[in-house]
């Protein structure tokens, strides 16, 4: 996408960051893609030729940022937006929401940046696109914070490839613009050239969005970027783990190669391997040059003539032994604490049981929680804006939470704790079903009106108070077949 960077560069006058953060994307996205031609290739020199390896892989790179992903952005994660909830629920099943947010989480983790990004097509329709990293190019930033940036796609336009460019800004006042505003400028380049080309007759070349914030948000892992302090963009989640995705690799190869090295093999005498004359004249060997399991001896090894079994223990303890460990400090790199994986059974297992919240995996969830919980907020009001022009509504994103405790778990506290005056029943509905208060106003409402607060959820579903007045109300028969009851 070089050519995208020169007309930035050159044609639009604008910044960027430094070609050096897009080489480290490339490598990352090698590693992703569990294909690190330098170090995935090797060469091997047997005493006569080189010969060419490729090491066997465990592929943990790519593990690292699905787990990344499913913990953060998964099917029960629920987005709440009041009157606005029923539209965003359309948009988001016409977009495939819930499928490509969590690719781009886990792409996004992977190559260090994602983005969200929203606008109307030529059908008025409200469209997300989940763009990543390479794909992503800042044109200005505050305190970390892009605020203009412009975004790449490849096209194919009349049997041609192109560059569509999607430049996020603000106005510029000597144009006439509004500078308090957004604009979105539409571009495209001739991919070999970079020269700007012709737009489709659909496809208008500047739309005004009339919103004060940018129609995009921006996805990164929470981690400081060290390999460039001045950049916005943001860093792979296994960026200060690449020896120790290397580590599982190795052990992982060398484990592979102990069962191909290992195999059984019967060495046989020469005298005993040469092709012996049929009767009828045919010529066959004593045993098949292609069979992997006997080897012939060198012609000089004429003094055992016996054939000789050659059955080589395989270290099958000691490489799951320091495979475990390697993956251990992996996950211990990327945020996820020890014990995550463990290899048995021939794999990679997850451990799935429920954590302590003074573990690494779950601070750290906790903590990358809160940029795409800031990014879905931005990007449903953004979505509000397109379809309403307004977007003062109050939107709620809960994630997950049951890997930390079950829900179950969740509802018995809730029940104490009203039950005991700890907690009102509102508060207690509100976590229990994950909604906002109004919503939780309105179940009570419903519970009231379906005749729900009688009986033996008394004390569940009333006060102290109101219990009291219900047994004085009582007839004494009535007071000893509640109490049998």
């Amino acid at each position: 996408m070089g050519a995208i960077q020169t007309y930035l560069q050159k044609k639009r006058k604008f910044g960027g960051v430094s070609d050096a953060t897009y080489n480290h994307i490339d490598e990352w996205l090698a590693w992703y893609q569990n294909s690190v031609r330098k170090f995935h290739i090797y060469w091997i020199y047997d005493g006569i030729q080189s010969k060419k390896c490729e090491r066997y892989k465990l592929g943990m790179a790519k593990k690292v940022c699905e787990d990344w992903a499913n913990l953060l952005l998964n099917e029960k994660v629920a987005i709440k937006a009041g009157t606005f909830d029923k539209r965003l629920k359309e948009i988001l099943e016409i977009n495939n929401f819930h499928v490509r947010a969590n690719q781009l989480i886990e792409i996004a983790y992977a190559l260090g940046t994602g983005a969200l990004v929203e606008y109307r097509d030529a059908a008025d329709q409200p469209i997300i696109d989940y763009i990543r990293a390479n794909m992503i190019y800042p044109l200005s930033w505050d305190n970390g914070d892009i605020t203009e940036c412009a975004f790449g796609s490849v096209r194919a336009v009349d049997e041609k490839e192109r560059i569509y460019l999607q430049i996020h800004r603000k106005g510029i006042p000597g144009d006439g613009e509004n500078p308090n505003l957004y604009y979105i400028e539409n571009k495209y380049l001739d991919s070999e050239t970079g020269d700007e080309v012709a737009l489709p007759e659909d496809i208008e070349g500047i739309v005004a969005t009339g919103y004060d914030r940018p129609l995009f948000q921006i996805i990164t892992p929470n981690i400081c970027n060290n390999v460039d302090l001045d950049s916005p963009m943001g860093i792979s989640v296994f960026a200060n783990a690449i020896d120790q995705v290397k580590g599982c690799d190795l052990v992982y190869d060398s484990y592979m190669n102990e069962y191909v090295l290992g195999r059984k093999r019967i060495l046989v005498p020469y005298s005993q391997a040469k092709i012996l004359a049929e009767q009828d004249g045919t010529r066959q060997p004593v045993f098949d040059p292609n069979d992997s399991v006997y080897f012939a001896l060198p012609g000089d090894r004429q003094d055992d003539m016996k054939l000789t079994e050659v059955d080589m223990s395989i270290r099958a303890a000691d490489h799951e032994q320091g495979l475990n460990k390697a993956l251990d400090l992996m996950s211990l790199k990327c945020g996820m604490g020890t014990g995550r994986y463990k290899f048995e059974s021939g794999g990679v297992k997850t451990a799935t049981e429920v954590i302590s919240d003074k573990s690494d995996l779950y601070q750290n969830l906790q903590k990358n929680k809160t940029p795409v919980k800031a990014a879905l907020v931005a990007m449903v009001k953004a979505l509000a804006f397109l379809e309403t022009g307004a977007d003062q509504l109050e939107v709620n994103v809960d994630f997950d939470d049951s890997i930390i405790e079950d829900t179950n778990t969740t509802v018995d506290r809730n029940i104490k704790l009203v039950q005991g005056g700890l907690r009102s029943k509102l508060t207690a509905i509100m976590e229990i079903n994950k909604c906002s208060e109004a919503e939780a106003k309105k179940e009570l409402e419903r519970i009231a009106e379906d005749g729900q607060i009688t009986g033996q959820d008394i004390d569940w579903t009333q006060g102290d108070e109101e219990k009291e007045d219900h047994e004085d109300n009582l007839e004494p028969d009535e007071e000893d077949e509640e109490a049998e009851a």
